[in-house]
């Protein structure tokens, strides 16, 4: 993607040796889904604006296209979109959600997203451990419902979610002709929402494994192990 970003001014890469780890073999892997299936979606602008600058500090990005996706549970998870989805959730290290408001809430489109990622795969949370940011557009003034929201749902998937998010009110209003947010107090909210995501996700990314490691389930297992070696089915 080229960095086209006539509004970015003060840019500093994000430098993780600065931060004290290593850049390893890959650059932060980075997922974002949005709330919209309209042709003039506010959501996806964000969206896509969001994705540029990631790709400016450093991050490899995938967008999700929720077109076609079926609604949950109205055909088997072997569905083509849905395994996308699950793929490229499995391949993130973080993600971006971005969703309009729809009475107070979350989009049914962007719900059934999450819906579809599956909360367990082997006792494990497929999801827990990577990186999150919130990200809500406003038909009219400012609201902070969708980004609280998102929140619980990014506590509930186990993941890590940044403290900074961006609420873009009369979004109408925020994008060009051409779907380029133009230069604001929320643009400047939006970069340092995605610079903050980078950052975090290169703190995080290595040692989400031990981050995520917990007694309940160390006991869990052992109880597993112990009633199996009774069972005669582990010598």
């Amino acid at each position: 993607m080229a960095f086209d970003l006539p509004n970015l001014t003060a840019f500093q890469p994000v430098d993780p040796i600065a931060l004290g780890v290593s850049a390893g073999d890959h650059p932060p892997r980075i997922l974002i889904l949005y709330g919209s299936l309209r042709p003039e979606s506010y959501s996806r602008k964000l969206a896509l604006e969001a994705q540029r600058l990631l790709e400016r500090f450093g991050a490899e990005t995938r967008l999700f296209d929720p077109h076609d996706m079926p609604m949950l549970d109205s055909v088997p998870a072997t569905h083509p979109k849905v395994q996308e989805l699950r793929a490229l959730s499995q391949w993130s290290e973080g993600q971006v959600w971005v969703s309009p408001e729809r009475h107070g809430a979350p989009t049914a489109v962007f719900k059934n997203q999450i819906d579809w990622l599956p909360l367990e795969d082997g006792g494990v949370r497929p999801t827990q451990g990577r990186t999150l940011a919130v990200m809500q557009v406003c038909g009219g003034s400012q609201s902070f419902n969708v980004v609280n929201a998102l929140r619980l749902l990014g506590r509930w998937m186990r993941m890590v979610t940044i403290p900074n998010q961006s609420s873009v009110p009369k979004a109408w209003q925020e994008f060009d002709e051409g779907g380029r947010m133009k230069p604001s107090a929320y643009y400047d909210r939006l970069v340092d929402v995605m610079e903050e995501l980078v950052k975090f996700t290169w703190l995080v990314r290595d040692r989400s494994e031990g981050l995520t490691d917990r007694y309940s389930e160390r006991k869990g297992d052992l109880s597993s192990r112990r009633l199996a070696k009774v069972s005669g089915a582990v010598v």
